[in-house]
C-alpha cells in the first residue's frame, strides 16, 4: 500500500487546484486501479504490475487536454 499512497500524494499534488473530488478505496487480492471521470486508465489486473507515477500523470493530463 505505500506504492499506492506515493502515487496518491504525488496526484494531489500535481492536480491540487484542479481535482474536483479524489477517493482511495482499499480492495484486496492484488487490485489496483485508477478511474478518471468514470472511464478506467489503469488495471493492476489486467497489467499484473504496479502502475509507473510519471505514466499515469501523463495519461491524466492528456485525458484532461482532450475535454
Amino acid at each position: 500500500m505505500p506504492e499506492a499512497v506515493s502515487l496518491a500524494t504525488k496526484l494531489l499534488n500535481h492536480f491540487k487546484q484542479r481535482i474536483a473530488s479524489f477517493e482511495m478505496v482499499p480492495s484486496g487480492g492484488g487490485r489496483f486501479e485508477i478511474d478518471v471521470d468514470g472511464q478506467r486508465i489503469y488495471s493492476k489486473l489486467d497489467t499484473g504490475q504496479f502502475p509507473e507515477e510519471d505514466a499515469i500523470l501523463q495519461q491524466i493530463e492528456q485525458q484532461a487536454a482532450s475535454k
